[in-house]
């Protein structure tokens, strides 16, 4: 006999990757706004879903670009809990700003691998593990020698795309590290490779295209909310 809905003990994990390049000066704050009333918002849409969740957990990846500066590339903090952490997620997601990034493509891939690799929840009834990246920008290949040659560059990231995307997991892949029934990505960026190739590759991906000089817009951080939601 299946449990009661009510009874469900549901686990959700987000990650956020944040590209906070100068140029993102322009979405940065409305991606700020929408990252800290992410976890009340999805609170609210699960009640009104009749759904509690157990428990929350949020990740903040800032990124930058190896290649300009490699102090400063990532930026990042554990998996927090939330409400119990709420003042230090706060904090940090305050204290972003937009600086740095050099040429044009940044290390997106390299914030979406950590994310990947994550240390998710693995118990409770129901999971559901969510990257939500948002960027204006390309990303460098992943391999990249001058991306690769930086002192400050994670050494867990993959040589290539298509091991990033084994790690994801897909029909035949030997090296997943997601659970592929929790997981789920959505993607805030261009046009511009390699974001349609993921959006159209990668499975529980869904991809909202942003346009250079415009925020991030209310109708797509609901869709988001609403997505995970539904999902669960």
């Amino acid at each position: 006999m299946s449990q009661p809905h009510e009874a469900l003990k549901y686990a959700v994990d987000i990650v956020l990757c944040i590209d906070s390049t100068a140029s993102m000066a322009h979405v940065l704050d409305d991606v700020k706004a929408s990252a800290l009333s992410f976890h009340e918002r999805l609170i609210a849409e699960m009640r009104a879903k009749g759904k509690a969740i157990s428990q929350l957990r949020l990740k903040v990846i800032a990124f930058r670009d190896f290649g300009d500066c490699a102090e400063d590339a990532l930026e990042q903090t554990d998996f927090l809990v939330l409400p119990d952490r709420s003042v230090e997620f706060d904090k940090f997601v305050h204290g972003l700003e937009a600086d740095g990034g050099g040429d044009i493509p940044e290390s997106g891939l390299e914030a979406l691998a950590l994310a990947v690799q994550a240390p998710w929840e693995r118990g409770l009834d129901r999971r559901r593990h969510v990257v939500v990246l948002f960027t204006d920008a390309p990303a460098h290949p992943l391999g990249s020698p001058r991306q690769r040659a930086a002192a400050t560059y994670p050494t867990s990231v993959p040589d290539s795309i298509d091991e990033l995307f084994e790690q994801w997991g897909h029909a035949r892949s030997q090296r997943s590290v997601m659970d592929n029934s929790a997981k789920r990505l959505l993607l805030f960026a261009p046009e511009i490779s390699p974001w349609p190739e993921i959006a159209d590759d990668w499975n529980n991906t869904l991809f909202f295209p942003s346009n250079a000089g415009e925020g991030l817009e209310e109708w797509e951080m609901s869709e988001i909310i609403n997505t995970i939601a539904n999902s669960l």
